[in-house]
């Protein structure tokens, strides 16, 4: 093993976020202000993994780009008052090159979830020059922090730089790091007289007054906003971007941190699914509009993300439109380029109910008022559910949804109290009786079905899925053409009896948040594989006196890795990178640090990968976080009050 050199990072708080002023200029600013600072670098080593190295190095991330050499970067996070003014300069001291015996591991592609994940080299290894290209770069974006709206600057260094024709590793001991900045004279404020916005239809008005009352009585200030007076009282091209107009008043007006959407799609049978919604249109299909974005990665070129109704300004306070060349597509990625400039940072804590009825409006509205009021305290919230099995076709019978589901509990949730339950079918758990047949995995679900009566704080399950079903496969048998393993399906969760014991459900797999299918879109949506009148996600959550409080998951394809450790880093892969990592920043944020209000949670985990994984550099890192939907109240005090 040759030592080098490993990485020590403080992040640090800068200027504070205190607001100035309600309604004043973003862009007057104070004087110029510098920062000056060194980073110093300590040893690391490098070990061999087949026949390749792998530099490890403990608490750094690591460069995940299909092809490319999997080198260690840190990230280090400063924040502003929003609207502040930032450049940076560093300059790598002490640079030496280093020969190494074998070639540094590839990266390899996060893959949609269940899909096989290997390792190539790419055109890179080929190049006579040093990857990658610069020392550092930075990223700049406006976001929420600790209720307050600030500029987040992300600097991530990349003191190790190689090059594959040569096989030498350059590498910095030391950075000079040099921030200049300008506070803005005044910014926008984070105080006012609401917290949360909901934005539902007229038709819903009367049987959320309950929900209204219910969190007044617990302080949560909240403001009602129907969507015909959004329509009539302001501009924008669409429904979605008056939504998002109505928002972004209510944050300056009011100062709202939380926003409900009340309402999905209005019929149960008809209506797009999709794949035409990111260039066609269509408010009247919904009771609340949605966003679709054109990200296309090559299997579906367009999805829903709310995630668009969160980020109102960008890293200047100016409105964030995700549609910076005007040209009506929103969030555009295809092979022809991208929309650029993108801030995604959440400026407000966005949930959906996605209800499609007054009743569904009453039983939702219902629960919440029930789990918020009885909650606190009661010994069924302390337990959390695993469920999981073998994700990829890898040849290393590794389970990756065991594995991820048992990381959370270990490192973010046991410490705060909480039992854990796991059903997973490397120790036959999961399918019925515990045997490997094709029958006891398609009757698996009545084991998942009877924990969950026994009431969880928590349930986390990681596999495959779809807008109908979560599954996964026996261990080493993990191809689309072997058994199945079916957890829960849309069509079997109403056997649950859990009234009371409502647990916030955390899903990891492919579109089982799609909430935008009717019962026909079958027919041309290649990823229901059957007749599916609304998604898994939300059936959990509407339920009337059982099934789950909220749900996090996807609105569209999912993207995970493998369940080895090839950077050596002690982390697992399926945990590091994609929606494993995202999924781990919710439980993070929630047991780590101590967000416990339900939107701050979500909100927190999407911030947080943002700063680790930028997602205007990867298109899947990107789809991640626009994809991950809560499906639930923001302001839902997890556990209940006291």
């Amino acid at each position: 093993m040759k030592k080098i050199m490993a990485i020590v990072v403080i992040a640090m708080f800068l200027g504070g976020a205190s607001s100035i002023g309600l309604h004043a200029n973003v862009h007057s600013f104070k004087e110029t202000k510098m920062m000056v600072e060194k980073e110093t670098f300590s040893d690391f080593e490098t070990v061999e993994n087949g026949d390749y190295e792998v530099i490890k190095c403990s608490d750094a991330n690591y460069i995940h780009k299909e092809g490319y050499p999997s080198l260690p970067y840190k990230t280090k996070t400063y924040y502003f008052p929003l609207g502040t003014k930032v450049s940076v300069e560093c300059t790598p001291l002490n640079v030496k090159t280093v020969k190494l015996e074998k070639k540094i591991i590839p990266a390899s592609s996060p893959k949609p979830l269940g899909m096989e994940s290997s390792v190539k080299e790419g055109i890179v290894y080929q190049q006579d020059e040093f990857y990658p290209a610069k020392w550092y770069d930075y990223t700049l974006g406006g976001g929420l922090r600790d209720g307050k709206r600030v500029t987040i600057l992300s600097v991530h260094f990349y003191p190790y730089r190689y090059n594959a024709v040569s096989n030498e590793l350059r590498y910095a001991e030391d950075f000079d790091i040099k921030i200049k900045y300008e506070l803005p004279a005044h910014t926008v404020s984070s105080n006012g007289d609401y917290d949360l916005l909901i934005v539902a239809p007229k038709e819903f008005k009367d049987a959320l007054q309950p929900l209204i009352q219910h969190k007044e009585s617990h302080g949560i200030r909240t403001l009602l906003m129907t969507v015909d007076d959004i329509y009539s009282t302001y501009q924008g091209r669409d429904g979605a971007e008056k939504v998002k107009y109505a928002i972004k008043d209510a944050i300056e007006q009011h100062g709202i941190k939380y926003v409900l959407l009340v309402g999905g799609k209005k019929s149960y049978i008809v209506g797009n699914w999709g794949y035409d919604g990111p260039k066609k249109v269509d408010d009247s299909l919904w009771w609340v509009p949605v966003r679709y974005v054109a990200l296309n990665d090559g299997a579906e070129n367009g999805y829903i993300s709310d995630l668009y109704f969160a980020d109102i300004y960008d890293a200047s306070g100016n409105f964030s439109s995700w549609d910076p060349n005007n040209n009506g597509i929103y969030g555009e990625w295809n092979i022809m380029g991208k929309d650029k400039g993108i801030d995604f940072y959440p400026d407000v804590y966005v949930g959906r109910l996605a209800c499609r009825s007054v009743k569904e409006v009453q039983n939702v509205v219902s629960k919440i008022i029930e789990y918020e009021n009885n909650a606190y305290g009661q010994q069924w919230f302390k337990r959390m559910l695993l469920i999981g099995g073998d994700t990829f076709n890898d040849g290393q019978k590794l389970c990756e949804g065991e594995i991820s589901t048992e990381w959370f509990y270990e490192h973010h949730m046991k410490d705060n109290g909480f039992e854990k339950v796991s059903l997973f079918v490397s120790d036959g758990t999961l399918p019925l009786f515990g045997m490997d047949t094709e029958l006891a995995g398609r009757l698996a679900w009545i084991n998942v079905i009877n924990n969950l009566n026994t009431g969880f704080g928590f349930v986390c399950m990681d596999g495959h899925g779809s807008p109908t079903a979560w599954a996964t496969h026996f261990q080493g048998h993990a191809s689309h053409t072997d058994p199945w393993v079916n957890g829960l399906m849309t069509y079997n969760m109403d056997l649950m009896h859990n009234k009371g014991m409502y647990p916030v459900v955390v899903i990891g797999g492919c579109h089982n948040s799609e909430f935008n299918i009717s019962l026909l879109d079958f027919q041309k949506n290649e990823w229901t594989y059957q007749p599916t009148y609304e998604c898994f996600g939300w059936h959990f959550v509407k339920m009337a006196n059982k099934g789950a409080i909220a749900t996090l998951g996807n609105t569209a394809l999912g993207y995970g890795d493998t369940g080895g450790d090839r950077n050596g880093n002690g982390i697992p892969d399926c945990v590091e990178f994609s929606g494993g990592y995202i999924e781990d920043r919710f439980f993070e944020a929630y047991g780590n640090e101590g967000k416990h209000i339900l939107g701050e949670t979500w909100g927190t985990a999407v911030t947080n990968y943002i700063n680790k994984y930028p997602p205007g550099e990867d298109n899947i890192d990107c789809k991640t976080i626009e994809e991950w939907v809560l499906l639930g109240d923001p302001t839902l005090m997890i556990g209940g009050y006291s």
